[in-house]
């Protein structure tokens, strides 16, 4: 893999949480927050909305949590130097750094994924979320770069 290539980590297995280990940083705890906010709104709404109503859902969870964010964050995108005028707006801007992408779909494809690189790669932050909650199990990729 390339040093530049993010990786992509999923945190849960058939819904159940993966110890962390040893090694795991301070970011996990994050993650584990904000997972566990997603896993509690697809636990009491199920699947079958739209994005949405789980985009406000989960920022009431996130609120009940303590978990810092800031919603449709709008991040610039730069070509040659440039801002271009058709940036892009983050669902969820946790922690200050951390991108948290929602999605309502009947699966994650390599599509969402690599629309969660771009934005990793150009707003140059280390850490994003992908979640879905448009099947019975909450879906997520966890993504480092």
């Amino acid at each position: 893999m390339d040093q530049g290539e993010p990786q992509i980590s999923p945190i849960f297995t058939d819904g159940i949480a993966a110890s962390p280990g040893p090694s795991e940083s301070a970011h996990d705890a994050r993650t584990y927050a904000i997972i566990g906010a997603a896993m509690e709104v697809h636990r009491r709404l199920g699947h079958g909305f739209l994005e949405p109503v789980y985009q406000e859902a989960l920022a009431i969870e996130l609120i009940d949590r303590d978990v810092p964010f800031s919603r449709e964050v709008e991040i610039s995108i730069q070509y040659n130097g440039r801002p271009l005028a058709c940036g892009y707006r983050a669902d969820f801007l946790c922690y200050a750094s951390f991108i948290v992408e929602l999605k309502a779909i009947r699966a994650i494809t390599k599509v969402e994924e690599a629309q969660i690189i771009n934005y990793l790669r150009a707003t140059k932050l280390r850490l994003a979320l992908l979640l879905n909650f448009g099947t019975p199990s909450l879906q997520q990729r966890r993504f480092v770069l």
